[in-house]
């Protein structure tokens, strides 16, 4: 088992049309985002410009939260408002335009991934996946079989599992919790 702590601090940004982005993570590590050939990609956006159309990519499903403000936005002409911290999923081949500033968390995998799911969590979880990806929402203490890690707002702790064991985990505070399963 790989745990691998992402500071928010060490994203580098690059500019989307909308605004910033973020990556934290892309897999496998010898993937290429402008190739789009990642089976996932873990990034955090600012919303800078309203109204902004999200960028579409042809084959992935895509998991989006605000974290600092509700969401107005219409996915192929319907309108819709989200909550802070209330998860979104499209398709990232959808026409998707924003009208609200802001910062969000954007997941997005392949459609050659079945199983995955992003849920928000404060409480234990366990978990036996071949990926485990955690979201710190504020300052958290998560334990990943009983071995503390410290998280501050916006960092990641990915779990790379390949042989399926068992994960206990335990959250101090709010977090984004996914998992993904090839």
């Amino acid at each position: 088992m790989n745990i691998h702590l992402l500071p928010k601090k060490n994203s580098t940004a690059s500019v989307w049309s909308g605004g910033l982005t973020y990556e934290y993570m892309i897999y496998p590590k010898t993937a290429i985002y402008t190739d789009r050939d990642f089976l996932f990609r873990i990034s955090s956006a600012t919303i800078e410009e309203v109204p902004s159309g999200f960028t579409k990519f042809k084959g992935y499903h895509r998991y989006l939260v605000m974290l600092d403000n509700y969401l107005d936005i219409e996915i192929n002409k319907e309108k819709k408002k989200y909550e802070k911290y209330e998860i979104m999923e499209f398709n990232s081949d959808d026409d998707v335009i924003s009208y609200t500033k802001g910062i969000d968390f954007n997941w997005m995998v392949s459609e050659k991934i079945s199983h995955h799911k992003l849920i928000i969590t404060k409480s234990e979880q366990h978990y036996n996946a071949q990926i485990i990806i955690l979201f710190s929402l504020d300052t958290t203490v998560i334990k990943i079989n009983e071995k503390p890690f410290d998280l501050k707002p916006y960092d990641l702790l990915v779990i790379e599992n390949q042989k399926k064991e068992n994960v206990m985990l335990h959250f101090s505070n709010e977090c984004l919790s996914g998992i993904l399963d090839f």
